[in-house]
C-alpha cells in the first residue's frame, strides 16, 4: 500500500484527476447523467482546469462519461438517453482519497502563489504602472527565478502584465482607454457566446439568477452593493460562459480578468455599485427565458456600453485619489 502511494504521488495532476472521477463513477458516487463541468472540479481538487479537462478526455475514451447537446460531460456511455443532472457536484460530496490529495496539493510552486501575485498586481494598476522585479519578487516568495518567470508569463498570457522597450515587467496603467478596449471585446464576444448557449442553458439555474436578479432590484440600494460582482459573475457563468464554444469561452475568460479586478478595486475603494446593473441583467435573463435571444444578445450590448461609462467615471474618481501607500515589495511605481 504504501509503494503504491508513493507512485500515486509521483503521477501527473491529470492522472490523478482520472483516478479519483473513475472511481467516484465505478462506486456509483457520481450517478448516471450527471453533467460534469471543469471548473466546479477543478475547484474541488484545487487543481487548473487543463488536467481535468484531459482526465474527463480520457474517460470519455473509456465509456464512463459521453458528451452530449450541451456543455460538459454526462456520467455514462453515449447513446442512452438519460436526462441530464444538474446538480451540484459539490453537494454530492466527490470523494477524493487523502493520499491523491495530498499528491494534488503538491502543486507547482507557480500555482501556489499565482492567485496572490494576481491580486497584487490587479490592486495598483488603476494608480499607475508599476514595474515588477523579478528578484524582489523571487525573493519575497522565496522561489526560484524560474517559477517567478512562470508566474509572470501567465499573467501575460491573461493580459495583466507586459513587457516594455526595456524588456522589463511592467503592470499597468489601467486607464480609461484600455478599459474601453476590453469593453470593446466585450461586445465583440459576450453577445455571440450568449447566442451560441441559448439552446443548452440550465433552465433551473436561469429561473434561480431571474429570481435573485428580481429579488436584488427590490432591496435598498446599500444592500444591493455589497452584491454586485457576485450576481455578475453568475450572471457571466450561466448565461455567457455556458457557450459549447472552448476557444470562445477561454477568449471571453481572459478579457474579463482586468476587467473584473477593477470593479473589485472600485468597490474595495468604496465606490458604490449601481443599482441599475441588477435591472439590466434582469432584463437580459427575462428575455432569454422567453426564448426572445437576439433581444437578449441586444440588451446584453446596450448593458455592456452602460457598464463602460459608469466604470470610467468611477475611475475619474480614482484619478484624484493617493494611490496605495503600501504595495507588494516586488512593485515599484513608474514615477511619468
Amino acid at each position: 500500500m504504501a509503494d503504491n502511494r508513493t507512485g500515486q504521488s509521483t503521477q501527473r495532476r491529470y492522472e490523478l484527476a482520472e483516478h479519483v472521477l473513475r472511481k467516484n463513477i465505478v462506486e456509483g458516487t457520481l450517478p448516471a447523467g450527471l453533467v460534469l463541468l471543469e471548473g466546479p472540479i477543478a475547484e474541488i481538487l484545487q487543481i487548473s482546469r487543463a488536467p481535468v479537462q484531459r482526465a474527463l478526455q480520457t474517460l470519455e475514451s473509456e465509456g464512463l462519461v459521453s458528451r452530449f447537446k450541451g456543455r460538459g460531460f454526462l456520467v455514462g456511455p453515449g447513446g442512452e438517453r438519460v436526462e441530464p443532472n444538474r446538480a451540484d457536484i459539490k453537494s454530492i460530496g466527490l470523494v477524493v482519497p487523502q493520499h491523491v490529495d495530498e499528491a494534488l496539493q503538491s502543486r507547482s510552486s507557480w500555482e501556489r502563489i499565482y492567485n496572490t501575485v494576481e491580486k497584487d498586481v490587479a490592486g495598483c494598476v488603476v494608480f499607475g504602472q508599476y514595474r515588477i522585479i523579478e528578484t524582489e519578487l523571487a525573493s519575497h516568495f522565496n522561489v526560484s527565478r524560474t517559477v517567478v518567470r512562470d508566474v509572470l508569463g501567465r499573467l501575460s498570457e491573461r493580459g495583466l502584465v507586459r513587457k516594455n522597450q526595456s524588456s522589463h515587467w511592467v503592470a499597468g496603467p489601467l486607464t480609461a482607454q484600455t478599459v474601453k478596449e476590453h469593453f470593446v471585446l466585450r461586445k465583440m464576444l459576450e453577445p455571440q457566446a450568449l447566442i451560441t448557449c441559448a439552446p443548452y442553458l440550465d433552465r433551473g439555474a436561469l429561473k434561480r439568477l431571474f429570481d435573485r436578479l428580481t429579488e436584488l432590484e427590490k432591496l435598498h440600494a446599500l444592500d444591493v452593493q455589497r452584491d454586485p460582482e457576485d450576481i455578475q459573475t453568475r450572471f457571466i457563468e450561466t448565461c455567457v460562459l455556458s457557450t459549447p464554444n472552448e476557444k470562445l469561452r477561454d477568449l471571453i475568460a481572459n478579457n474579463l480578468l482586468p476587467v473584473a479586478a477593477t470593479e473589485r478595486l472600485l468597490r474595495r475603494l468604496g465606490l458604490p455599485g449601481e443599482p441599475i446593473l441588477i435591472t439590466e441583467l434582469r432584463l437580459v435573463v427575462e428575455l432569454l427565458m422567453r426564448g426572445a435571444v437576439a433581444a437578449a444578445a441586444a440588451m446584453l450590448e446596450s448593458h455592456l456600453d452602460a457598464s463602460v461609462n459608469r466604470t470610467i467615471a468611477q475611475m475619474k474618481i480614482v484619478a484624484i485619489i493617493p494611490g496605495p501607500s503600501v504595495t507588494a515589495d516586488y512593485l515599484t511605481r513608474v514615477m511619468e
